[in-house]
């Protein structure tokens, strides 16, 4: 028998532990999602014999344990798009539900992270990348532990950059504060063009200790 490929791109399939079966996740951007969404990814995995459903950290849900011969059905019969689940790229953009449905929300955080998702998902950069937008300090997107974060005040959004939670945590530097939705995506365009310019094949938040905060922020004329 064939050894199986551990990750299939194109059908945006990751073997699983069993070394058989892969899983799937579908992309639903900060996790919102209609009904129906939720009823043909039951139907399909039901369909399909998945062996769990799983309600991810990056607010997606994955279809654990389905065959390789089936996954191009499977998708077809999603009818969504496959989430950046890994590689060296934007992975996910994670928010809260900030004004939208949170009455501790002090910026919008939906419309934010929606923007975000629309200009940045799966952009391909020297290392994976997770952006975490809170709309408010409470930080419930966990912001402070993604390369690129965003937290709401009153006063606009705070970006803090290269705070990540792997084997060695890192909690994220201020690089800016009081900024508009306009400032602030302005501002992310920079960031994240930067790092793919100029970034090495680790997380940002290694390149900036290599670099240092101040350093970093006069690539970007802060």
């Amino acid at each position: 028998m064939a050894k199986k490929k551990s990750i299939i791109p194109e059908k945006g399939a990751v073997l699983q532990r069993d070394k058989e079966t892969y899983a799937i996740v579908p992309h639903l951007p900060g996790g919102i999602c209609t009904p129906s969404d939720l009823r043909r990814i039951a139907d399909v995995a039901e369909k399909y014999g998945a062996k769990a459903i799983k309600v991810t950290s990056a607010q997606r849900i994955a279809l654990v344990g389905l065959k390789e011969e089936d996954l191009d059905k499977v998708w077809e019969e999603l009818n969504l798009s496959p989430g950046a689940a890994v590689g060296s790229c934007v992975r996910s953009v994670k928010f809260c539900p900030g004004t939208t449905f949170c009455i501790l929300g002090q910026q919008d955080s939906v419309k934010m992270g929606m923007e975000l998702d629309k200009l940045y998902h799966g952009y391909e950069l020297p290392s994976k990348f997770k952006i975490g937008v809170s709309g408010c300090p409470n930080s419930c997107a966990e912001s402070w532990i993604k390369d690129l974060g965003l937290i709401g005040t009153k006063k606009g959004w705070k970006i803090v950059v290269g705070g990540n939670a792997a084997s060695k945590p890192r909690i994220a530097d201020v690089l800016a504060e009081g900024l508009s939705d306009e400032e602030t995506l302005s501002l992310i365009e920079e960031i994240i063009e930067v790092y793919k310019q100029e970034g090495k094949r680790q997380r940002m938040g290694k390149w900036i200790e290599e670099i240092g905060i101040d350093e970093f922020k006069k690539k970007l004329d802060i």
